[in-house]
């Protein structure tokens, strides 16, 4: 999820415009019955017990720019960021997809428009923001998701400055929010650049048209496909201001933006990842439930005004 540089994008149409705010009758059905599930999972959730920092971070009007990294999957951080947010604030979290993901035909597009999301390009930011709408990005995008060895909880940024742009323009605090955990739950078996990374690069460029979606041989627990079990860990930062100073270039400023919120969202992973190695609940193991790592703010319980 996210969007790249508008240069050679296709551009959004009114309808879809319109329909971010007035989505029709039975996309508002289907938001409702997530809402309803979202609350059913929150104890699922609680089970697995997993690390969440920094929700007193996060500005309480709901008026901020999400910025995050995509794991492998792709599943964990769309499910808990928005989760954990709506825990804390009470607020649904709009987050910009990939085009093929938000114009999807039928239920599965319904789906994703039910759960906030909308086609992530600068158009639908801004009319996002512009209704003071709590927004979340993946920089990366789908390409940072296929991870091939030692890749594990690396940015993929190269030329994604959009976020950055759209923050800027519209006055828009960005709270960097990292997640580790779902890079481990499968051990890739080849890096990029050896004889199988590079065959299967070639295989997705002529499949594809993308040789950056080209996926690694993976393993689980042995050597099969079950995944290992895995706690997550996220933590929201700092906001940071992108309000720019008067004596800076518009093109500086936005390098600037963008140069900050890489460098926390990597802080932010590279210290989860140490909560992660010295967390005796790493593996969910039951029996070190009780010791499992917590931070020093304590998770925000779900409430019934969170609806």
């Amino acid at each position: 999820m996210g969007f790249g540089p508008p240069q050679g994008r296709p551009t959004v149409t009114g309808d879809e415009i319109a329909a971010i705010m007035d989505p029709p009758q039975r996309v508002r059905a289907l938001r409702n019955v997530l809402g309803a599930t979202g609350d059913a999972i929150d104890p699922v959730i609680d089970l697995c017990r997993p690390y969440v920092a920094g929700l007193d971070r996060l500005p309480r009007d709901g008026r901020f720019l999400l910025v995050g990294n995509h794991t492998a999957f792709g599943f964990a951080e769309v499910l808990l960021i928005p989760q954990f947010v709506r825990r804390e604030l009470g607020i649904q979290v709009r987050p910009l997809a990939e085009r093929g993901l938000a114009q999807a035909k039928g239920f599965g597009g319904d789906l994703v428009a039910a759960y906030g999301g909308v086609v992530g390009h600068p158009e639908t930011a801004r009319e996002l923001m512009q209704h003071n709408e709590t927004v979340l990005v993946f920089p990366g995008g789908g390409r940072e998701m296929p991870k091939f060895k030692g890749e594990q909880y690396q940015l993929s940024w190269a030329g994604r400055a959009g976020f950055a742009r759209v923050a800027i323009d519209n006055g828009y605090p960005i709270v960097p929010v990292g997640l580790v955990g779902s890079d481990d739950l499968f051990a890739p078996l080849n890096e990029r650049d050896s004889m199988l990374g590079r065959l299967s690069q070639s295989l997705s460029e002529r499949l594809t048209g993308r040789g950056d979606m080209a996926m690694p041989l993976v393993r689980g627990i042995g050597p099969t496909l079950i995944p290992h079990p895995q706690r997550m860990y996220l933590e929201f930062g700092d906001p940071i201001s992108t309000s720019p100073p008067t004596d800076t270039s518009y093109a500086h400023w936005v390098d600037t933006v963008k140069a900050t919120t890489q460098q926390a969202l990597e802080q932010i992973l590279a210290d989860l990842q140490d909560v992660r190695d010295h967390d005796p609940y790493r593996n969910l193991n039951p029996l070190a439930w009780s010791k499992a790592a917590q931070p020093d703010t304590a998770i925000s319980l779900p409430s019934s005004a969170h609806h």
